[in-house]
């Protein structure tokens, strides 16, 4: 069924056969905790496999056991999301901070080295510089304006390159849309890679995935979501993937086994339900804010606008050739810099009406939030002034309202400005 065919189209079916659920058209809720056994060889079978005794024969399936390790709704959930990035396997979280932190805990170690960009979402930062560090984990912040070479002489710098374990990247940053080049850091990865130690380039895709950038095609060994956002979309659930290779899938679903922090059924029946229009919402999200950012771009009362879609090669060379070459789209991301400080962008965000002041992203309904006091709270003063976190700035989130309404309703609150 799979062949020739798109990942929107499979959305309906893939990995589900009607027959095994009394012919219902969709998968049902399987809201139990165990499964009953047909005798004691099978559930012996089935731990053989299940924690890594013996590898499965040709033509054997993973038998369910127990939903904190596996569940129907789980395993055709992930079976799905795996199409969108061709990875070989995928692992569901019941948050976007539960995939991230497994992926962390799964392969660095006491003395390990972690490189990461900045900015990154604020719950991420704030667990690598506060959570990371007290395991005894080393680790090295870069950004967009590093080079291959700045890059490597930062890494030599610390003396630690040998422990170099994870290259950790969020791109498009959140809240500023710089871009990290993907192939740049997997020539990095190359250069201090040995048989000894490997190198794992973890991406969370988040702002753009998974339709408008796919990692693992530049070189990326894990994807990461907040499966809360475009994949879930509606503002009802909170859940998190991890996608990768089948070896490193499985490290990260043994660690996730005992960490207990695995996505229930009734999360994986509705993310099923979500991605069966992903493609038309994120298209026509992608859509409104491309007419949403072109009314902010000729605003007075805007100072400055980051939008993937204004990236130009005579601006920013460096930024315009990453974005032509890992994007497959512009997104529904986008950050304003108004004119004057938090005085302004609380007042912009405080009249807006059809606009909903809340965190998050990527749902049907567009969101506007003031990163430096809320998302990023908790990042340190000067990393916020550093790496364009200003008092200024606002993140709006573009949702599938029609975009006339939600021009006028910017459109009014900058008048209040």
């Amino acid at each position: 069924m799979r062949k020739n065919m798109k990942p929107e189209s499979l959305m309906m079916s893939y990995g589900y056969r009607p027959s095994l659920s009394e012919g219902a058209v969709k998968c049902p809720i399987f809201q139990t905790s165990t499964f009953v056994f047909d005798k004691a060889e099978e559930g012996k079978a089935f731990f053989e496999v299940a924690y890594g005794l013996r590898t499965p024969e040709t033509g054997e399936e993973q038998g369910l056991i127990y939903s904190r390790l596996n569940n129907p709704d789980l395993e055709i959930l992930e079976n799905r999301l795996a199409l969108w990035d061709s990875a070989e396997d995928c692992a569901v979280f019941e948050s976007g901070m539960s995939a991230i932190t497994t992926a962390f805990l799964t392969f660095l170690k006491p003395g390990d080295l972690l490189l990461y960009s900045n900015p990154v979402y604020g719950g991420t930062d704030h667990f690598i510089k506060e959570m990371l560090t007290k395991f005894g984990i080393e680790i090295l912040p870069f950004d967009s304006s590093f080079d291959k070479k700045a890059m490597i002489e930062a890494i030599e710098a610390t003396g630690k390159a040998k422990r170099l374990k994870m290259i950790y990247l969020e791109t498009p940053a959140n809240p500023t849309n710089a871009l990290i080049d993907i192939s740049m850091c997997q020539e990095v990865k190359k250069h201090f890679e040995t048989e000894e130690n490997e190198i794992l380039i973890s991406v969370d895709n988040t702002y753009l995935g998974p339709i408008w950038q796919h990692p693992l095609e530049h070189g990326a060994d894990l994807v990461l979501y907040s499966a809360t956002k475009y994949i879930g979309g509606h503002s009802d659930v909170i859940a998190g993937a991890c996608l990768g290779s089948s070896d490193h899938m499985a490290a990260i679903k043994g660690t996730r086994t005992f960490l207990g922090n695995m996505a229930g059924p009734w999360t994986g029946w509705l993310l099923m339900r979500s991605l069966e229009t992903l493609k038309l919402r994120m298209e026509k999200q992608q859509d409104n804010a491309i007419k949403v950012a072109d009314f902010f771009k000729s605003h007075p009362k805007i100072e400055r606008i980051n939008y993937l879609g204004h990236l130009t090669e005579a601006e920013n060379p460096k930024q315009y050739a990453i974005y032509k070459k890992q994007c497959k789209g512009s997104g529904a991301m986008l950050s304003i810099e108004l004119k004057g400080g938090e005085p302004e962008a609380f007042a912009f965000l405080n009249n807006l009406k059809l606009v909903k002041l809340a965190v998050s992203l990527g749902s049907t309904e567009s969101l506007a939030q003031h990163p430096a006091s809320m998302t990023h709270a908790g990042v340190p003063e000067d990393d916020k002034i550093k790496y364009g976190i200003k008092d200024n700035l606002v993140r709006l989130s573009v949702g599938v309202e029609h975009f006339e309404d939600l021009i006028n309703d910017l459109q009014s609150s900058l008048e209040k400005v």
